[in-house]
């Protein structure tokens, strides 16, 4: 039997050496070696491995309220800017990664006195109930003025946009649920569409029997349900995943 070989991409190539060259240094090297070259890596890491070198003209920033921003993962210098706006708080709805993006923001964040906050919350999912308790109880608890963020700005952070707008600024669904949109690179026909649906749901059934949000939430969102019943487009998930490399 012949084995054949499938080719690599030469981009997914050059992510991996990158991604080497970054554990090599950070994990494997004396502390010397460490405090001269892991800069170096994480941003080479930031920039190619995490396409951080197209939000270098791209920041996808925009205001949500008085002292509230969405971004997409912003680069050391742009954590710089965002403290010259008076940010106290910025969100990170990535997560804690092993990666060189967080671990400059923390960085950046530590030295520009910001509080960094982990809240992951995923693109591709109907939104659990403990996730939209935990971003209401998040919004309530948060120094202000403060800027929330994922990779590209468009997915999860159109998702907790939108429930910032509801819990905090007591913005209508209907009206809220604009900061799922293409003008900021969201596209609702691929699986984050997921996101779109589960606010449509509610007001599908709030028109039926009125109903405050969280209440509904709570006594009548089924997750699974809304998984069962939401259907993507092929042409939307190549667009998503494959050519903008979404996560």
């Amino acid at each position: 039997m012949t084995v054949t070989k499938i080719a690599k991409h030469p981009r997914r190539i050059m992510r991996q050496k990158v991604r080497d060259v970054r554990v090599a240094v950070t994990d494997r090297s004396p502390s010397w070696v460490r405090a001269l070259f892991a800069p170096a890596t994480h941003y080479a890491d930031m920039l190619l491995v995490d396409h951080g070198v197209f939000r270098l003209f791209y920041q996808n920033r925009h205001r949500l309220a008085d002292g509230v921003w969405r971004s997409a993962q912003p680069a050391p210098h742009q954590v710089r800017a965002i403290a010259g706006l008076g940010v106290k708080t910025i969100i990170n709805l990535r997560g804690e990664r092993y990666c060189g993006s967080y671990w400059l923001e923390r960085q950046a964040c530590q030295r520009a006195g910001i509080h960094l906050e982990n809240y992951q919350v995923r693109s591709r999912a109907a939104p659990s109930k403990a996730e939209v308790f935990g971003a209401r109880d998040l919004f309530e608890r948060v120094q202000y003025p403060m800027l929330l963020h994922c990779k590209s700005g468009a997915d999860r952070a159109g998702l907790m946009s939108t429930l910032f707008l509801i819990a905090k600024e007591k913005v209508p669904v209907a009206t809220a649920r604009a900061q799922l949109g293409l003008k900021y690179g969201h596209i609702r026909q691929a699986d984050t569409g997921i996101l779109d649906y589960f606010f449509e749901r509610y007001l599908e059934d709030n028109a039926k029997a009125p109903i405050e949000f969280f209440d509904w939430v709570e006594r009548s969102y089924d997750p699974e349900d809304l998984k069962r019943s939401f259907a993507a487009k092929g042409w939307a998930n190549m667009l998503v995943n494959r050519i903008l490399r979404r996560e």
